[in-house]
């Protein structure tokens, strides 16, 4: 059994260079991964902790396993919308299929196979296929082991997918981590709100600054946020809070230790990422935001060089506030440089509340080409309250609970909902075309 868990980890080391270095099968160069975040189930499962959404959660140290000793065993994902699919990717662990299909289906009922074998010998089997439909399955029917059947990741490659409208879901929140653990149950308001983005299960998780306090320290996260929201971090796309910047170790120290080149992918606290017809922009409202620093500089350059229709940017500061900390205008030039850009989405925190306003130009003038805001605080630090007199766009303001955004993202607009960590909804935000 050893060595073919060696085996199995030197295929998932190969396969984590090839994603670096692209995937794209000849023939199907536009096609993309439209498996990732997207629902799965499946027949069964070892235990609580390797569930079937593991196998889609683009993380090459998590995995979906079978309970052990029967078959057939089978896992699937819903794709969310009809979509052509052109390649599919499997990463087993040591608990391989010896015999499997892999199927697709319209309705989740009737299945067409799609590829099959008798001969598979674990590791990684990456087949080319044509076919169609909403839902992808593997059916094992024989193991290569005494064991189950376990796979790090489930891929699936093409074209369409996401609710047939280019669809996906994030989860934000700021001012996350205090002094307990997941151990501590839902004592602990950041394990509640962690337990939620669980169940919602997102492409990506944004976070708004003051992910940790006190200190933001490296043995802090280790601490506290790593037994909690650490729990997805290969799916994170944080930003930094001022808390982060009070590490003894240096500025941010302890948050660019943990998160790695998660938060600093071209070497700066700030960047930007692509997902579907969206262009997402962290930025760190700790480092210079003034109209000509390096940040606002490097953030022109990125908006002018995008193609996507939406926008949306993020990070700790907001610049409107109705809450304990007031109008802020740290931000000010971010935001005319998004407005001038037609950016749709702002999302912060700071605030440890939830305020959502109307859409608005950077010196607080209602009007439609401006974008929607809102603060997002509720991760899990104690609350704050309402103090400043209350903005003329403000339309929702809520405290005295901890929850998530839960966004949903299409290819022409978005809406949303606060959540609270019981499953409450406690605010929706409407269906909004981006500009």
């Amino acid at each position: 059994m050893l060595s073919r868990r060696i085996r199995a980890a030197v295929a998932l080391l190969a396969a984590s260079l090839l994603l670096q270095v692209g995937q794209a099968t000849p023939g199907h160069a536009d096609d993309g991964l439209i498996s990732q975040g997207r629902p799965a189930t499946a027949s069964s499962v070892e235990d609580s902790t390797l569930t079937a959404d593991k196998a889609v959660d683009g993380s090459t140290t998590t995995r979906w396993a079978s309970a052990e000793g029967s078959d057939p065993q089978w896992i699937r994902v819903d794709l969310g919308g009809p979509a052509t699919i052109s390649r599919v990717r499997l990463s087993w662990e040591a608990a391989y299929a010896k015999a499997y299909r892999v199927e697709v289906s319209a309705d989740g009922t009737t299945w067409t196979t799609l590829s099959s074998t008798s001969s598979g010998d674990g590791g990684v089997d990456d087949l080319t296929v044509t076919g169609s439909g909403r839902y992808v399955r593997v059916y094992g029917t024989a193991r290569g082991t005494s064991y189950g059947y376990s796979l790090w990741e489930l891929e699936v490659y093409g074209k369409g997918g996401g609710d047939g409208d280019g669809s996906f879901v994030v989860a934000a929140a700021g001012d996350i981590a205090g002094t307990c653990r997941a151990a501590d149950g839902t004592a602990c308001p950041h394990e509640r709100t962690a337990r939620l983005v669980e169940s919602i299960n997102p492409v990506y998780v944004l976070t708004m600054g003051d992910n940790q306090y006190d200190d933001g320290k490296l043995s802090e996260y280790r601490s506290y946020y790593a037994t909690t929201w650490g729990r997805f971090k290969t799916k994170t796309r944080p930003t930094p809070g001022n808390h982060e910047y009070y590490d003894p170790a240096g500025g941010a120290s302890g948050y660019k230790a943990y998160f790695g080149s998660i938060a600093t992918p071209a070497g700066k606290t700030y960047y930007s990422f692509d997902h579907g017809n969206w262009h997402f922009v962290a930025l760190d409202s700790e480092q210079s935001m003034s109209a000509g620093s390096a940040q606002v500089t490097w953030l022109k350059s990125d908006l002018a060089r995008t193609t996507k229709k939406c926008v949306a940017a993020y990070w700790h500061h907001p610049l409107f506030n109705s809450g304990s900390k007031g109008y802020d205008p740290v931000s000010l030039p971010v935001w005319r440089a998004l407005y001038a850009a037609g950016a749709d989405l702002i999302l912060n925190g700071h605030d440890h509340v939830y305020e959502r306003f109307r859409p608005q130009d950077p010196d607080g003038k209602a009007t439609a080409a401006g974008p929607l805001a809102v603060t997002a605080g509720l991760g899990g630090a104690e609350n704050y309250t309402f103090e400043h007199e209350v903005h003329p766009n403000s339309l929702v303001r809520l405290t005295d609970l901890h929850g998530v955004l839960k966004l949903t993202l299409t290819a022409t607009g978005f809406s949303g909902q606060l959540v609270q960590d019981d499953g409450r909804i406690r605010d929706t935000i409407p269906a909004t075309p981006c500009h």
